[in-house]
């Protein structure tokens, strides 16, 4: 029996609450795998890369799925380390709901919160799992307190636990017949629903239908809430358990199925599908998961991919799927790929991560659901023979992730901006272990950015000796563009005015010149558009184009103005009672804004942002303040501008 439907669900979480043991034991309690790996051991099924076995971490997104009744689920399992969070991002754009993973012990985190909050946005239905029930330190009402505060107002818990914090914690599901339950569960659900709220109301002495006639709380009536409040976004339904022990996973798992609903199939019969992973180990061919949103997909087929450039167009990708497996299915099942499943692509070299199938233009649009990353640093081959093999490994790796962007940086180095260090240090391996290649990384430095205040234009024209014509003419306007749009390339001319080679050059020209913006920063979110152009028959060549359009550039730059902006945190200090006056004055003088001061019996919670550069610094600092107590976390939270307008000497700015 072919299942009828199929879920697509991510597991998140902050590292170490665990996300590859859960992800196993759905897959050993169900069936799909006949022995239970372990992180420690190194033989997950979804952590299959000799660094993420090394490591003990999740790298790269994987997908394995189980069957229960007529339910295929798919799991997506993400990194859990912030410095891999375009992988994250990734999955949350083709999934159909979410489990978040907490600690009994750790609670609710910095990372937590920043994931719930990017969930709670796109009103993903989520499941919460408290883990580790069966640790020393685990905590249960004093948590929920804590999720119903900083994470999620209407968390509905539907397990109890018993010896919580000993091996003999379980985790026992709420019993709906018994009314007792039913009445204490309405309750919370009725934070949410309105309808479950009228019906509580007309039960009470004295309400409308009080007495003998009054309407019945059915177990299928609160369902019925649980799963339309649940699918909406509006609650979060909680459960109680241990990955590594079993606990509580058969209730997850009938949550699964019960209360998140499948995306509904798209309109029409044209395929549309995004790419959301790529994979290409060395000298191996480069594989592609996909998951489809509408029509159907089969071997052989021909298909046309889009892929969004910075500027406004649309390249596109044509070729022919050589072997397509859809995920969950047998070796040999050449059935069609159908709206909500996942499948593997192979036969297109060039497919890459973020490449979409449908029409131009079609799909997910908006600005990303998490910053970019604020590192950058130069790598250069150790061997100089290898230098070529270094560019071409790093631009690999860059279509398996599109944050990690990747340029020509004077001296024959590379620049690659990063997330955090440990993206670093996994880079290097992988690019030594993979690719044979021994790089050398220079110290990161904070990446800051120019954006234009306001517009500003100019125009110029070359002219040869001993001609009457300009060789070249090129007039710019620059303006500010949307947040997170980067530079935009526009025209106002008229199309076919310039040859395509010298349009070409002048594109080209412009996002060069934009690298380095007259504070040697380089500048984003803005739009340049091409307002005047001209040439002369067969003399004008593109050397002249690219000879005047950099001056021109500049001088439109100068005349809108730019400002400097520098990468901030969002950051959380667990701090001793007595260590709050020292902790913020230093805070404070490194410019940390604050946002909450909250005490508690033994700590206060400090949260605010804070200079990207100053994170490292006040890191080392803190043992000292706190006597080795305090505890930080802290996430990239976009940029603000930068005091006075001049880059800091910290941000590393050329």
């Amino acid at each position: 029996m072919h299942p009828s439907r199929t879920l697509n669900i991510g597991i998140l979480a902050h590292v170490d609450a665990g996300k590859t043991s859960l992800t196993e034991r759905l897959l050993f309690d169900t069936g799909a795998i006949e022995h239970l790996g372990s992180v420690d051991a190194g033989d997950t099924r979804t952590d299959t890369g000799e660094l993420e076995r090394q490591r003990g971490i999740t790298i790269r997104s994987a997908v394995a799925s189980f069957t229960v009744g007529g339910t295929q689920v798919n799991l997506l399992d993400t990194p859990g380390h912030s410095d891999f969070i375009a992988e994250v991002e990734r999955a949350l754009g083709v999934l159909d709901g979410a489990v978040l993973l907490l600690s009994a012990v750790e609670g609710v985190q910095a990372r937590t919160r920043v994931l719930m909050k990017t969930l709670r946005r796109l009103r993903l239905p989520t499941l919460l799992f408290i883990n580790k029930i069966d640790r020393a330190g685990a905590r249960g009402e004093p948590l929920l307190a804590d999720i119903r505060r900083l994470l999620a107002p209407v968390a509905v818990p539907m397990t109890s636990v018993t010896g919580l914090g000993t091996a003999r914690a379980a985790s026992v599901p709420y019993d709906l017949a018994d009314p007792r339950v039913r009445e204490r569960i309405a309750e919370v659900v009725a934070e949410a629903d309105e309808s479950m709220l009228d019906l509580l109301v007309s039960r009470l002495p004295g309400g409308p239908d009080a007495g003998d006639g009054r309407p019945p709380l059915t177990a299928d009536r609160l369902r019925a809430a649980l799963a339309a409040r649940t699918a909406d976004g509006s609650l979060h339904p909680v459960y109680f358990g241990s990955a590594l022990g079993g606990q509580g996973v058969g209730a997850l798992i009938d949550g699964m199925v019960r209360l998140i609903p499948p995306a509904p199939a798209g309109p029409g019969t044209e395929p549309r599908g995004t790419v959301f992973a790529v994979h290409q180990p060395p000298h191996g061919e480069r594989t592609a998961y996909l998951r489809l949103y509408a029509g159907e997909l089969r071997p052989r087929q021909q298909i046309t991919l889009h892929r969004p450039g910075t500027d406004g167009t649309d390249g596109t990708l044509t070729g022919r799927i050589t072997a397509l497996q859809v995920v969950g299915r047998p070796p040999g099942d050449d059935r069609p790929l159908t709206p909500g499943q996942i499948a593997v692509l192979r036969g297109l070299p060039g497919i890459r991560t973020g490449d979409r199938l449908g029409p131009p233009g079609d799909g997910p649009a908006g600005a990303a659901l998490f910053p970019s990353p604020t590192l950058e640093t130069l790598v250069r081959a150790r061997i100089p023979a290898q230098a070529a093999a270094l560019r071409t490994a790093l631009l690999t790796l860059a279509d398996q992730d599109p944050l990690l962007q990747v340029r020509p940086a004077p001296g024959g180095a590379t620049s690659v901006l990063l997330h955090g260090e440990v993206q670093k240090e996994i880079l290097a391996a992988t690019l030594h272990q993979e690719h044979g290649i021994e790089a050398e990384f220079a110290p990161s430095r904070v990446v800051c950015v120019e954006r234009p205040c306001g517009v500003g234009e100019a125009c110029e024209e070359i002219a040869r000796h001993g001609h009457t014509g300009p060789w070249a003419t090129v007039g710019l306007r620059v303006e500010p563009g949307a947040r997170h749009s980067g530079p935009v390339f526009a025209y106002e001319t008229e199309l076919g005015a310039l040859p395509h080679g010298f349009h070409q050059a002048i594109e080209e020209t412009v996002q060069a010149t934009l690298r380095h913006g007259p504070r040697g920063l380089a500048v984003t979110d803005c739009r340049v558009v091409l307002t005047r152009s001209g040439f002369v028959g067969p003399v004008s060549t593109a050397g002249d184009f690219r000879t005047v359009t950099p001056r021109v550039l500049r001088r439109a730059l100068e005349r809108a103005g730019t400002r400097v902006y520098e990468p901030y945190h969002a950051f959380e200090a667990d701090i001793p009672l007595a260590a709050l006056a020292p902790v913020t004055a230093r805070l404070a003088a490194l410019g940390a804004e604050f946002a909450e001061t909250t005490g508690g019996r033994h700590s206060w919670l400090v949260s605010g942002v804070l200079p990207a550069r100053h994170v490292q610094d006040f890191q080392g600092l803190l043992p000292g303040l706190t006597h080795g107590e305090g505890v930080w976390t802290s996430a990239p939270s976009g940029d603000r501008p930068v005091r006075g307008n001049a880059a800091p000497e910290e941000s590393g700015s050329r």
